[in-house]
């Protein structure tokens, strides 16, 4: 299995398939690339290269107890990209991926990345008093916070029920629980609080690069509204509702997805 060595204790987990044009994939939060994007891998693997990457502390990466913020996943990319010698790179983010795609632009600018792919993500996900649909506000976030230490299986059953629009299959609802809660509730916490108190709406106006959003049409976890803040904000950038989805369109209706994604690569020349 392929690891990439940040430092002799910090081993990421990627999966590297197919030749041409670059895609990198980032998963949301407590996820991996095996669920988040195991229905994505085989198909766009056939005609790209295709890159998946588990996050430090996630998946098959090592689950070290520092590190855990948006920012320094954002600097494991950078760290990964230069380490495989890729350029003119498409950056897909799903829910907390697209973060790591936000701040990586937000540090290193957008030279060396050809286009983005945002999958049903919110600038932020705080409440703030000028944001009011983000997911979460300080009461909430403490409570939640909270949770993950005492009943974290209580926290993944309920958010079973918000990133999908129908009834999770077996494998997904399996693959979903046991992702989350393999990784050690010290992590869990650290990198929940970091990413809910982001704010990328500043950094939205510097993504010149063609972006394709993709959201869920069902809003129990991301409401349409921020997929039309992005599409307003960033630059280039083009809205896609998947009627069928919640949170996860890449689970719920992947030949749809795969498709849009794969037009959209192929329109970028």
């Amino acid at each position: 299995m392929p690891y990439f060595d940040l430092n002799p204790t910090i081993h990421l987990y990627y999966e590297d398939q197919g030749q041409g044009q670059p895609i990198l994939f980032s998963h949301g939060l407590w996820g991996n690339s095996r669920f988040s994007f195991r229905k994505q891998l085989p198909y766009f693997s056939q005609r790209y290269r295709t890159i998946a990457l588990d996050l430090r502390g996630h998946g098959r990466s090592s689950h070290v107890h520092s590190g855990h913020t948006v920012a320094t996943y954002a600097r494991d990319v950078r760290a990964l990209i230069d380490g495989l010698g890729i350029t003119d790179v498409v950056l897909v983010g799903h829910s907390m991926g697209a973060f790591v795609v936000w701040d990586y632009i937000k540090q290193f600018g957008t030279e060396g990345v050809k286009a983005t792919v945002i999958i049903d993500q919110s600038a932020s996900d705080f409440k703030w008093l000028d944001w009011p649909i983000g997911a979460f506000d300080f009461s909430t976030l403490c409570q939640l916070m909270a949770t993950v230490q005492t009943d974290r299986a209580a926290v993944v059953r309920d958010l079973l029920t918000l990133v999908f629009k129908n009834q999770p299959t077996e494998e997904d609802a399996r693959f979903l629980t046991e992702d989350a809660l393999r990784m050690p509730e010290s992590i869990a916490g650290m990198i929940l609080f970091d990413e809910s108190v982001q704010d990328y709406r500043p950094v939205l106006s510097g993504v010149t690069v063609p972006t394709l959003l993709c959201f869920g049409r069902d809003e129990k976890l991301v409401p349409i509204a921020a997929g039309e803040h992005l599409q307003q904000s960033l630059p280039n950038a083009r809205l896609v509702i998947f009627e069928n989805s919640g949170h996860c369109p890449t689970l719920e209706e992947p030949d749809r997805f795969n498709q849009e994604v794969d037009q959209f690569i192929q329109s970028l020349g």
